[in-house]
């Protein structure tokens, strides 16, 4: 054991005894007393083991005064011994002190005292003091035994992760051993490095990879993964393949899990998430690596994307790389499931674009799900129209099914049903009969090709036996005719190109057939002879036959010509004809099929740019409609207001001249009556109460003659002013009603409904009733007012009425007075309360008016404003779309890289195939 292995662990004091000697106190005792006899003795020494001794038996009091009198170079270790011994009694600040002010040189010493200055911070609980002596000490003498792993085991303890992860990585970098590798490693795997930038690591990597590269690939995938999906996911990927490009990496090691890892990743980053701004600077380098170390089972796939992103983005992967790429793709082993990738890559294209809110369209899925179905052969039949294709589709199914040229692609399947679908872009329908099917498809009803197919399921042995997909196309006779077949051949395995035997193989023909060979070099096609009847002599028939036979095989050598007449319905040309398309249905190659997958995918995303166009167009002539829309909305307001003003002012017009008609005439009939009264005046009259009976008569005969004559009279003139308002009102609604079917067209929709409130015209027939149905007039004081002359009259005949003498006189005074009173005051008081409630009534009519015009102003307003949103929400759309294209355009254009990497699979397969 060394000297400072015995000071640490205070066993200093067995170097001073004998050998089997068990007494050191005694054997210390005796020395020094020796020592205190020989004055050349080094008594510290003895003190110092003597402190020792005590220390293990407890006695910290002797123990520290032993110690404290040591004046030798073992003075630092006594020091360090009182310290620990303060420590051990619990005098924490006191042994904190003495630890503090040890001034030594001795590495050993330093680190010893870190550390119990390390444990006496854990006892107080002063975690960040401890934090940072350990520091310190790991820092000083990382190689003293157990302080690093003192140091983790703390950091750990207490979740520090960050001092864990830099002690781990300082530890592998400086040692290079695998325990600390290993110990990042795990780090990696449960996520803590992700709180580092990833540069952190890279020189930890770069030794990692020059002392064990097996480790370097582990620690590798879970650093990476640790990263994903976080937001230094990008910088990851920028550092580390900027540090792997310049390691020394090949094919020749074996990087199985680094090179899964590339491929996930390149993967991951061109599903259509990124736009290609962000990807531009990580993608080449991440190719680039990958391929240098792609082993067998992935050197396909790199190779692969490697050309696929080199063609879309020229210059952006160095000629080398792409060099190396195209000789590695041909000699690669090919176990890759070509089906399932490009069903994924079209499965996410169309989950992609409907995230778009876009609609990838019926027809491209049930091509695709037609394309998988390897049991079943798909035969177009093609040719220029006239030449009996449709006669001789008819003559297979056994059904004159096709009765004028198509407009449409039909597809026969067999079945035990017979349904027909029509499949478009925008929607899936089933016709509801045969008539309504042929209506669609024919040209000579639809001019313009629809783009559309059309399946018709029937029951039909001669397909269902030979499961055989029968397609017709339009038929070629012009160019825009070629265009719309050549959509579909793709979707062929092979080619029926009927001719007609009258002149067959023409140089349109001809010319057509190249521009089929172009379009689908690899398309198997054949060709049928049709209307062979028409030739009646059988040798001049065979002539044609082998004539045509000859000329076709110029063009495609492995053709088969097969003669038919439509017309004639023999057996055996049903079994000739059985057996011609049973030869025809030859094994699907899944290459094949893939191949056809992959063309579709291709228009796919052709589709889905053109549909951004279309969506920006139809956003913008959206805009410019509902603008248009909301001028014509505000000028039918306009008009409905200048109506509403216009029948408002007929209908009170109306009204008041009624009211003035009954003022007029109460106002003329009144006087007259009040002044007819004086017939009721007699000279043997009562004149001390005729005043009375005479207002009495008067209120009777005007309340007799409101309720008599005038109130019906009231009544007919009210319900002709309702039959007139009536007619304006009804008259409104039916402008309402051109205006809104005006509308609603334009729309394309019954979107707008201006029904009036006819049920002002019930509560003013109401009214009306109500208010001519009989008054109770409230007595008017017509005799009994208190003018002078009235006054006069009145105290006359009460004093003179009593003497008969005085009657005449009275009765001359009273009838003059009846007869020539102008009653002005009168009548226009009793005029103006029987008509106080038609006054109100007439003010109120503005306001029915409005009541009933209510409902069309508030859809008019309310469509203004719903279009009014609906321009806004499409021009931050429409701007939101030309601001940002590329997060439209990008996914498409790395969906289309990924296809133009399954595409090069696909060559190489077929390349690998012809070696």
């Amino acid at each position: 054991m060394t000297l400072e292995n015995q000071l640490i662990k205070k066993t200093f004091y067995e170097t001073l005894m004998e050998a089997n000697e068990k007494n050191p106190v005694r054997v210390l005792g005796e020395a020094f007393l020796a020592g205190h006899k020989d004055q050349t003795a080094d008594i510290s020494t003895i003190r110092f083991a003597q402190g020792e001794v005590y220390f293990h038996h407890k006695d910290y009091e002797a123990a520290i005064f032993k110690w404290e009198n040591v004046h030798n170079d073992l003075e630092p270790w006594a020091k360090k011994n009182i310290a620990d011994c303060y420590h051990e009694i619990g005098q924490l600040s006191t042994a904190e002190e003495i630890y503090k002010s040890i001034n030594t040189e001795s590495s050993v010493l330093q680190s010893e005292v870190a550390l119990q200055l390390f444990s006496l911070y854990i006892d107080q609980g002063k975690l960040e003091k401890a934090d940072q002596v350990i520091k310190k000490a790991v820092s000083f003498n990382p190689d003293y035994p157990n302080v690093t792993d003192i140091a983790r085991a703390f950091f750990e303890k207490h979740k520090d992760w960050k001092s864990a992860i830099e002690l781990a990585v300082n530890e592998a970098v400086r040692t290079e051993s695998d325990h600390w590798f290993d110990i990042l490693k795990t780090y990696a795997e449960q996520g803590l490095t992700k709180i580092f930038e990833p540069h952190y690591f890279s020189k930890c990597l770069a030794v990692l990879y020059r002392v064990d590269q097996t480790r370097f690939e582990q620690i590798v995938q879970a650093l990476w993964n640790s990263y994903k999906n976080e937001r230094s996911y990008f910088s990851w990927l920028k550092e580390f393949n900027h540090l792997f490009f310049n390691l020394d990496a090949s094919r020749e090691q074996s990087w199985k899990e680094l090179s899964e890892l590339y491929q996930e990743t390149y993967f991951e980053l061109i599903d259509g998430k990124y736009l290609i701004k962000e990807l531009d600077e990580i993608i080449p380098n991440i190719l680039t690596n990958w391929l240098k170390i792609a082993d067998d089972s992935h050197a396909l796939f790199a190779s692969a994307a490697v050309l696929a992103w080199s063609e879309k983005f020229p210059s952006s992967i160095s000629s080398e790389v792409v060099n190396a790429a195209e000789n590695l793709i041909f000699h690669s082993r090919n176990e890759t499931d070509g089906l399932e990738y490009s069903l994924t890559l079209f499965d996410s294209i169309v989950k992609w674009a409907e995230a778009q809110h876009v609609d990838p369209g019926h027809r491209f899925r049930w091509i695709i799900r037609e394309l998988v179905d390897f049991e079943a052969h798909h035969l177009v039949v093609a040719g220029t129209s006239g030449n009996g294709k449709s006669a001789f589709i008819n003559s297979v199914l056994g059904e004159n099914i096709q009765t004028a040229p198509t407009s449409s692609a039909i597809v026969f399947k067999g079945d035990d049903e017979t349904e027909i679908r029509k499949i478009s872009d925008e929607e899936l329908t089933t016709f509801s009969s045969f008539h309504e099917f042929q209506e669609a498809v024919d040209r000579r009803l639809n001019k313009d090709f629809d783009n559309t197919i059309v399946e018709f399921s029937l029951p039909s042995p001669i397909l269902q036996e030979n499961r055989l997909v029968l397609m017709d196309t339009p038929g070629f006779s012009d160019r825009n005719d070629m265009e719309e077949a050549l959509k579909y051949l793709h979707f062929a395995d092979s080619l029926l190109f009927v001719l007609d035997a009258n002149d067959p193989f023409t140089e349109q023909e001809q010319e057509i057939l190249m521009l089929i060979r172009e379009y689908a070099p690899n398309l198997s096609i054949h060709f049928l002879l049709n209307k062979i009847d028409e030739i009646y002599d059988e040798q001049e028939a065979a002539e044609i036959i082998e004539d045509t036979r000859s000329r076709v095989r110029a063009y495609v050598p492995q053709a088969r010509v097969f003669a038919y007449s439509s017309r004639l319905r023999s057996r055996k040309q049903q079994n000739d004809l059985a057996e011609f398309l049973k030869n025809l249905s030859r094994p699907i190659a899944e290459d094949d099929r893939i191949e056809k997958i992959l063309i579709f995918i291709r228009q796919l995303i052709n589709h889905l740019l053109d549909k951004r166009a279309e969506m920006e167009n139809s956003l913008a002539d959206s805009i410019k409609w509902n603008e248009e829309m909301v001028a014509k909305l505000g000028g039918a307001i306009h008009q409905l207001t200048d109506l509403k003003e216009e029948k408002a002012r007929i209908i009170k017009r109306t009204f008041h001249k009624v009211l003035e008609e009954i003022r007029s005439d109460l106002s003329e009939n009144i006087p007259k009556i009040l002044r007819e009264s004086s017939d009721l005046i007699r000279e043997d009259s009562d004149f001390r109460k005729i005043h009375l009976e005479l207002n009495d008569e008067m209120n009777r005969r005007v309340h007799a003659y409101v309720n008599d004559k005038v109130l019906p009279k009231l009544y007919h003139s009210l319900q002709e002013w309702i039959l007139t308002a009536n007619d304006e009102l009804h008259h409104c609604q039916s402008f309402l009603d051109e205006i809104c079917d005006g509308f609603n067209a334009m729309y394309g929709e019954e979107r707008l409904k201006l029904n009036c409130d006819f049920k002002v015209l019930d509560d003013w027939r109401r009214d009306a009733d109500r208010m001519t149905s009989g008054v109770q007039m409230e007595k008017v004081n017509i005799f009994l007012r208190r003018t002078p002359y009235q006054i006069l009259l009145k105290s006359a005949g009460k004093l003179f009425g009593a003497f008969q003498q005085n009657n005449a006189m009275l009765y001359n005074k009273y009838k003059q007075f009846v007869e020539n009173q102008d009653y002005l005051d009168v009548t226009e008081s009793i005029v103006n309360k029987l008509l106080l409630q038609f006054e109100l009534f007439e003010k109120a009519l503005e306001r029915d008016i409005s009541i009933f015009f209510r409902n069309p102003f508030d859809v008019l307003n309310q469509t203004v404003e719903e279009t009014k949103k609906e321009i806004n929400e499409k021009e931050e759309e429409l701007e939101k779309m030309r601001s940002n294209p590329e997060t439209y355009r990008d996914p498409l254009t790395l969906f289309e890289v990924k296809l133009r990497q399954y595409e090069w699979i696909a060559i190489s397969a077929k390349r690998v195939l012809q070696v």
